[in-house]
């Protein structure tokens, strides 16, 4: 992938932003996990642009201005991102860094903050606590792990349903029309598993049937 990939949602009845979008840089090179990654920023923050890189040499090489925030897989092919937490903290000393992984352990996590990052957060964390943790650390506070989450939406906006990373992968293969066979193979999953995460995205989504999916998440705003 020679050029970055960039995301953008405009706030619901807005003509213009009121101010500069919120630059948030992922960086995971799994291309349906980034999409997922992608659906649950733009759902839940407001006036975000998602800027997506599929390694860390692609980042440095294609990202020129420091964004507010990265969002760094630590499981990368080539430079890892427990290396790269060193490299990010010399050429953006002031951004602050989420590392994510698939596994939670005590001495990953501990590692991850030793190593300068803010904050870490599970892939298998619902999309909520996500959110949350990057709200905090963009307004220059300090995670909790062990707090509520809270769930705020505005009383003049259209509620969203709140996926999680892997139900958004989900979602975006069931809205191409594959078999749970297929979306099994493309995700390494079984396919007991992937029916339960299809079973969890029509519940999220109030429908009943594959072939509403689509126009479901559409006029939930969770796909264009």
């Amino acid at each position: 992938m020679s050029s970055l990939s960039r995301h953008f949602l405009q706030p619901a009845g807005a003509l213009m932003p009121a101010m500069p979008p919120t630059s948030i840089l992922l960086i995971d090179d799994h291309a349906l996990f980034r999409s997922g990654m992608r659906l649950v920023l733009l759902a839940g923050m407001a006036n975000v642009e998602v800027l997506e890189a599929a390694s860390l040499e692609q980042a440095v090489r294609t990202v020129t201005s420091p964004p507010a925030l990265v969002l760094l897989d630590i499981q990368l092919q080539g430079v890892n991102g427990l290396e790269g937490l060193g490299l990010f903290k010399q050429r953006w000393p002031g951004v602050p860094l989420v590392m994510l992984s698939s596994a939670a352990e005590p001495e990953t996590i501990r590692l991850a903050l030793s190593r300068g990052a803010a904050a870490f957060v599970s892939k298998a964390d619902t999309a909520e606590k996500i959110i949350k943790v990057i709200e905090q650390v963009l307004s220059g506070g300090l995670p909790d792990a062990s707090a509520g989450m809270a769930h705020n939406t505005s009383a003049n906006a259209t509620p969203r349903p709140r996926l999680t990373p892997r139900q958004c992968e989900v979602l975006d293969l069931l809205c191409e029309g594959l078999s749970n066979k297929v979306i099994a193979r493309r995700l390494e999953l079984s396919e007991f598993t992937v029916r339960g995460h299809v079973q969890a995205v029509l519940g999220l989504l109030g429908v009943s049937s594959r072939s509403q999916v689509m126009f479901a998440a559409r006029r939930s705003g969770l796909i264009g």
